[in-house]
C-alpha cells in the first residue's frame, strides 16, 4: 500500500539506489509512476507493506517500508530487487553498483568510480571534508542522520587513503 514517504515513521526501513546520472525530467516521471504502482501491490506473505518512496537529487531512489504494520521478509525484498532490475533495463541504467561514490561538488551531486574517486583525492579536488552519501543507511532517521556525511565519517574512507 503506497504511502507519501513524508508520513512513514523515521524508524521505517530504507534502501537507497544511486544512478550513475541524472534521471532527466521524463524519466523521473516514468519512475514515479512505476514506483506508485509498485507499491501499490507490494506484499510480504500476502500482507500489504506500508511503503512510500523518494526521488532525490534526480538520482537516488529511496524505498522505505514501516515495518511496524508489517515487516518486509525476503521473498518481498526479492520483489524490489526485481523490480529495480527491470527499471534498470527498461533505463539502461545503473542503479545497484554499490562500487560507485556519490559526492557533493558544490551543490551538485557527482559519481565516480573507485579509481577515479581516488584520482580526484590526488589532485585535493575531494578531501576529507567533502559530503559523500551512505547509502548503507538502515532507516529513516538514520537517513536524516548519516547519509549525507563527510568524507571521514563515512565507511568510505575504510577504502581509502585520505
Amino acid at each position: 500500500m503506497f504511502s507519501p514517504f513524508n508520513s512513514l515513521p523515521a524508524h521505517s526501513r530504507v534502501w537507497v539506489y544511486q544512478s550513475e546520472r541524472e534521471f532527466t525530467s521524463n524519466e523521473q516521471l516514468s519512475i514515479s509512476e512505476k514506483i506508485k504502482t509498485f507499491l501499490e501491490n507490494w506484499t510480504a506473505h500476502d500482507k500489504a507493506l506500508k511503503a512510500g518512496f523518494e526521488i532525490r537529487y534526480n538520482r537516488f531512489i529511496i524505498l522505505s517500508i514501516d515495518e511496524k504494520q508489517a515487516a518486509a521478509t525476503g521473498c518481498s525484498i526479492d520483489k524490489s530487487v526485481h523490480f529495480i532490475q527491470k527499471l534498470e533495463q527498461e533505463l539502461n541504467i545503473s542503479l545497484m553498483n554499490r562500487m560507485l561514490f556519490a559526492y557533493k561538488e558544490g551543490d551538485k551531486v557527482k559519481v565516480s568510480n573507485r579509481s577515479e574517486f581516488e584520482e580526484r583525492i590526488e589532485k585535493g579536488l575531494i578531501n576529507s571534508e567533502t559530503i559523500v552519501f551512505n547509502n548503507l543507511v538502515q532507516s529513516i532517521a538514520d537517513m536524516e542522520m548519516n547519509w549525507e556525511v563527510p568524507l571521514k565519517n563515512s565507511w568510505h574512507k575504510a577504502l581509502l587513503e585520505i
